[in-house]
């Protein structure tokens, strides 16, 4: 199995840098959309087959160092009782948003979200998907994933996509009782679907915070880190205690560069993944115990292949091809075209061989 993913997140020597892309099975390939016409997203996260088909699509396709499996941070409130739908141009919505902390009453009690039940589907979407990489040319690592408790509740207060997240924001600041009871309800379930995903065959782990950013520091430190930090270790004890292996995690803080030292030092992540807007070396110099993951502005895979290539070889300068895996800052775009792709990842692995081979 080519495991550069795995040495790269716990500091093991790599003969190149690892890169996957965030979003790498999407609306950009044309065989993905041929099995959309087929069934309506939810459908696809839920049928274990129509999922290991779209994951294993990039890796077909290109040399990635990893695969993801293919499903929704949205799951998590599903399984918490909320309905939630994806519609075409308009993306998530939640119908019956949680307004007021009166609302809190829709969800499920805690003693009803049975996630071995719940997000059975997510579990036998790995294990077939890990049975199919085996078998293919590109055997990686499986990748698992969540949101994040506050990213999930922002979704669930506002009731889908928003530029800025007021409402829930407000809800932090009218009711921060709820809010933490709310939150701390949304650990304990994402906790037990990690757990689920690697028992499954996950590999590693990502926790994606994709609105971390729009919290000021104080309060992502008082409203989103604790949950992140508690994470980590619940999962790591859980998978301990449980004689399973403990996996890699890695931490998505869109946004909230300003907390790269506060996770660094105080979770159990193993990686830190870093969107655009910092740079690669500043990144590098701040972060001590972590690896790094990241950070191409997804823009960038528009440019002329000259660009393209110069831009990646100057983000390895950057961050160095140890204790690193290639990554967007964000995620691919379905207006991309799959070419891009292609020589992103032809450039990661020929420029850090070269510069490791010095």
């Amino acid at each position: 199995m080519n495991d550069l993913i795995l040495r790269a997140a716990t500091g093991q020597k790599t003969e190149q840098v690892p890169i996957w892309c965030h979003r790498q099975a999407g609306r950009f390939l044309p065989e993905f959309r041929e099995v959309r016409k087929t069934a309506d997203f939810f459908t696809m996260c839920q049928t274990p087959e129509l999922a290991c088909e779209v994951t294993m699509q990039p890796l077909r396709r290109f040399q990635l160092d990893a695969g993801i499996i293919f499903s929704d941070i949205l799951v998590v409130p599903q399984a918490m009782g909320m309905e939630v739908l994806m519609k075409p141009g308009e993306g998530p919505v939640l119908p019956n948003p949680l307004t007021d902390p009166s609302k809190l009453a829709t969800l499920k009690p805690a003693a009803d979200v049975k996630v071995e039940e719940n997000l059975k589907y997510v579990g036998d979407a790995i294990t077939l998907t890990r049975t199919h990489i085996a078998k293919s040319n590109n055997n990686v690592p499986l990748l698992g994933f969540s949101g994040a408790p506050w990213t999930l509740m922002a979704y669930m207060v506002e009731g889908g996509g928003s530029k800025s997240y007021n409402d829930a924001r407000a809800w932090l600041y009218k009711h921060p009782k709820e809010s933490h009871e709310l939150l701390g309800r949304i650990a304990d379930v994402v906790v037990d679907y990690l757990v689920l995903q690697v028992k499954a065959g996950a590999q590693m782990l990502e926790v994606f915070d994709s609105w971390a950013g729009d919290l000021s520091p104080a309060m992502f430190r008082q409203f989103s880190f604790p949950y992140l930090k508690s994470i980590a270790h619940r999962v790591k004890s859980a998978l301990k205690s449980q004689g399973l292996p403990v996996v890699p995690m890695t931490i998505f803080p869109k946004g909230a560069n300003h907390a790269l030292e506060l996770i660094d030092q105080e979770t159990e992540y193993d990686v830190i993944s870093i969107d655009w807007t910092i740079e690669p070396a500043e990144a590098r110099r701040r972060v001590k115990n972590s690896s790094l993951q990241g950070n191409l502005d997804p823009s960038i895979l528009y440019a002329d292949e000259s660009v393209l290539r110069a831009e990646v070889r100057k983000m390895i300068d950057g961050f160095g091809t140890q204790r690193y895996i290639c990554n967007l800052g964000h995620g691919m775009l379905p207006s991309h075209n799959p070419s891009s792709l292609e020589i992103f990842v032809d450039e990661v692995h020929k420029y850090s061989q070269q510069l490791n081979s010095k």
